[in-house]
């Protein structure tokens, strides 16, 4: 059973190489009975992919969204900068298998994802994933509780 309500809604950004997909991904969740905060960008022209994704983090952090959803071209530069935010854990996803660890594990709340090296299919696939995936606990919150810096 998932760690997600849909009380409050999905926190969604991008740069231009997520666009395609951030659109893909939004149309999708909104379908499933989830409602979405975009936080841009709304085209394929070239931006710089902080502007997105830090209000995007704001929303997962300040507890106004659920949980957070990332697209660059290779999701590192979002995961980066999404993980500045101390209430922050973005975990780059590629595969079913690591989106569902970034959830068991790491307690993650901002999935990121690689544009440039997976398909709609695999997209949909590791967003279904993450959202259905709980936070084990026990042994794991012991150390998600020491990520934080002081």
């Amino acid at each position: 059973m998932s760690d997600f309500s849909k009380q409050l809604p999905i926190a969604i950004g991008c740069d231009h190489a997520g666009y395609a997909y951030k659109e893909l991904i939004k149309n999708y969740l909104l379908s499933q009975g989830w409602r979405v905060n975009d936080f841009g960008t709304n085209g394929p022209e070239s931006v710089d992919y902080p502007d997105f994704a830090h209000p995007t983090a704001d929303s997962v952090e300040q507890g106004k969204s659920a949980f957070g959803i990332l697209i660059c071209g290779s999701a590192n530069g979002v995961a980066i900068t999404a993980n500045k935010h101390a209430g922050i854990r973005a975990g780059l996803c590629w595969t079913n298998d690591v989106a569902q660890l970034v959830r068991q594990h790491n307690n993650a709340n901002m999935l990121c994802l690689p544009a440039r090296f997976l398909s709609e299919q695999e997209v949909i696939q590791l967003v279904n994933t993450f959202i259905e995936t709980p936070f084990e606990g026990g042994r794991h919150a012991t150390r998600v509780n020491k990520i934080g810096c002081s």
